[in-house]
């Protein structure tokens, strides 16, 4: 008996739909299924994720898009970490690289060596280990160059670009590949009477869409998962409590810098997200702590540039879905769960969705033991994001506003509790099984939130003091000499649009 999924149906476009309907039609192939996406033009999308991180080239890899096709469609320009401003106190800056600091030395972790001299006033602040880093401040970019001992062979890095123009993108290709879209609002969940299954969704004009497998990508509202299946919402609200976000772009002013900023204000932060045709602003705010008007007139007062439309208001609640996963229903995007967008994670949270939904693709038996499988990995994912999220917010020293000395004074997880004892302790770093975030990630926010460690890695000890010295002035050294050969960011970028080799 042949069990396999032959239809499968996508409730909602935006991001999340076509980065999924893509996907799916390029991996299974239009003999194997048949996808269609439900969207209706009446209901917008959130469309304000501007900025990625690193996985998304794999992902356009997969789906075999041109990155320079890419940067041109989406009007993108590169990332390669982010600048915070005022967040450990007012004044202060520090960057968040993608990359690798340094280089490990043998069993010896870069991150001891680095904490043993920078405890004894002998290393070099972070950032000066770091090509993305250095790269970033001087506004210059480069493609990693494979091959030979340098720090140009290990350049991470990510996009900014226009979340509308990148769903189009995906569109034209899930459409040219055989993905049906099928305009119209879903009015109607008909579930199976005795399994609870999702057999069909209608919609305004009547139509009837049935699918073996649905895949909710209705955004906040969840349609199939929460409100046909039940699914509930786990609010992390105690822990990161902004839940309202305003946005406008403004007029560039200077060349798009190779970065995201984010500068933290009284009761939230604001990002800057340079594209080649504007800038993208958004303060994301705690509505306890500041009106919606007030925060409209910080996020104005801020730009670089003039603005380019009317501010745009946003509500939401960080936390996840109880359940990504029920029955013959999966939930990708907003339907699964909100992430406070401080590391730019959205879009990597669906990418890994959709990854994992692949690696566990149901055949109409819709096995339970997959599903709670993919439940409990996606739970993890999720976890594992907030703790990083959390840790900005409650190590600081700001107290100069009832929103910062209340984050500053929360109880946060046990999980990432413990991660802040063993640091304090040693400044050792652990990345934990499948944790997107790398321990470059957490050694950069925690030093620039202002977490010392006690001590050192013992395996640090085992290194000749003036060796040490010696070495990481080396790397040091190279990383200054490696960014003078990378060209302009703003040049990069001017070539791709022009269609000349970057």
């Amino acid at each position: 008996m042949n069990d396999q999924i032959r239809n499968i149906a996508i409730v909602g476009g935006g991001t999340a739909g076509w980065m999924t309907a893509a996907a799916l039609i390029h991996v299974l192939g239009r003999q194997a299924a048949t996808i269609t996406l439900v969207e209706s033009e009446e209901i917008g999308t959130v469309g304000v994720g501007e900025a990625t991180i690193p996985p998304i080239q794999a992902f356009n890899a997969l789906l075999g898009i041109d990155e320079d096709e890419f940067v041109r469609a989406t009007k993108g320009t590169f990332k390669l970490g982010i600048e915070f401003l005022d967040w450990w106190r007012i004044g202060h800056r520090y960057f968040h690289p993608f990359g690798v600091y340094g280089h490990d030395f043998g069993p010896i972790p870069f991150e001891g060596l680095w904490q043993r001299l920078h405890q004894a006033g002998q290393a070099a602040p972070l950032e000066h280990y770091s090509i993305c880093a250095m790269g970033a401040a001087a506004d210059r970019f480069m493609r990693p160059q494979p091959g030979g001992n340098t720090p140009l062979a290990h350049i991470g890095y990510a996009y900014h670009f226009d979340a509308g123009l990148y769903a189009a993108l995906l569109r034209r290709h899930a459409e040219g590949q055989g993905v049906t879209r099928c305009e119209g609002r879903v009015t109607d969940v008909h579930l199976d009477g005795e399994s609870g299954f999702i057999e069909a969704v209608s919609l305004a004009d009547g139509a009837r869409i049935e699918a073996d497998l649905f895949i909710d990508c209705s955004g906040f509202r969840g349609l199939l998962i929460a409100e046909a299946l039940g699914a509930g919402f786990e609010d992390w609200g105690q822990w990161l409590p902004n839940d309202r976000a305003v946005t406008v772009p403004s007029a560039n002013v200077r060349p798009p810098t190779p970065f995201t900023r984010s500068t933290a204000r009284p009761a939230g932060w604001h990002w800057r997200i340079p594209l080649q045709h504007r800038t993208g602003n958004g303060y994301v705010y705690s509505s306890r702590h500041v009106s919606d008007d007030e925060a409209a007139t910080t996020l104005l007062a801020g730009l670089d540039g003039e603005a380019l439309a009317d501010p745009r208001q946003l509500r939401f609640r960080t936390g996840r879905r109880e359940a990504f996963w029920i029955k013959n229903c999966v939930a990708l995007g907003l339907a699964s769960g909100f992430m406070e967008p401080l590391e730019s994670t959205s879009i990597h949270l669906i990418q890994a969705g959709i990854a994992r939904l692949l690696e566990m693709l149901p055949t109409r038996r819709f096995e339970p033991a997959d599903i709670r499988r993919y439940n409990r990995l996606m739970t993890a994912e999720f976890e594992s994001i907030r703790d990083f999220l959390v840790l900005h917010f409650h190590a600081t020293e700001r107290d100069d506003t009832p929103y910062w000395r209340e984050l500053g004074a929360m109880s946060v997880p046990d999980s990432l509790r413990e991660r802040m004892r063993i640091y304090a302790e040693t400044g050792r770093i652990f990345r934990e099984g499948d944790d997107l975030f790398t321990k470059t990630s957490w050694l950069a926010v925690m030093d620039g939130q202002g977490l010392r460690a006690r001590s050192y890695d013992p395996l640090a000890a085992a290194m000749p003091l003036a060796e040490a010295q010696a070495r990481m002035a080396r790397i040091a050294a190279v990383t200054k000499a490696a960014v003078e050969h990378m060209p302009a960011h703003g040049d990069v970028v001017a070539r791709i649009v022009d269609g000349a080799a970057a």
